[in-house]
């Protein structure tokens, strides 16, 4: 089965981790009920990797380019992306989508909604970097917490003369 098949180990590890994800998602696909959670899948079941493939999602359904999605491109969107969804599952989705009930989806509102939750040990790496940064320990990054981790004189665009050491 597909589930068994063996990943070459020369295969790189994004593309590996790319393969287990679409094949995961479509497992979870058979047995999920959450219309959110439908249309997440749905989008990683493509090889949608990350937040770039479901920004894409949103760029595609916008059919009048204006950064936000109206009930009808919403539902023209999903039929042309081929997502599957039953009408009250739709209305649904949108009203979950649609945050500050404005009757439009902007595009922060379809990734935060859309976005699988973080890993505890995702949100611990955060964390780690950000106490790292955080010298002074007030809960803020400031530039002066900054300048005592980073040294702005090894960005190109300070060696190439774009930006000063501000």
């Amino acid at each position: 089965t597909e589930s068994e098949q063996v990943i070459p180990e020369e295969m790189a590890g994004t593309a590996r981790h790319d393969r287990e994800m679409v094949m995961n998602a479509k497992k979870q696909l058979q047995q999920c009920s959450d219309p959110i959670e439908k249309l997440r899948l749905q989008c990683l079941s493509r090889g949608s990797a990350g937040i770039k493939g479901l920004g894409r999602v949103f760029r595609i359904m916008d059919d009048d380019n204006n950064r936000t999605l109206d009930f009808k491109e919403f539902v023209k969107g999903l039929n042309d992306y081929g997502v599957l969804m039953e009408k009250a599952d739709v209305e649904s989705c949108f009203k979950s989508f649609d945050k500050d009930s404005s009757g439009t989806i902007d595009f922060d509102e379809f990734l935060i909604t859309l976005r699988p939750p973080m890993s505890n040990a995702r949100k611990e790496i955060i964390q780690q970097a950000f106490r790292k940064l955080d010298k002074t320990g007030d809960g803020v990054i400031t530039i002066e917490d900054l300048r005592g981790v980073y040294n702005a004189q090894h960005h190109p665009k300070y060696q190439n003369g774009e930006w000063t050491e501000e």
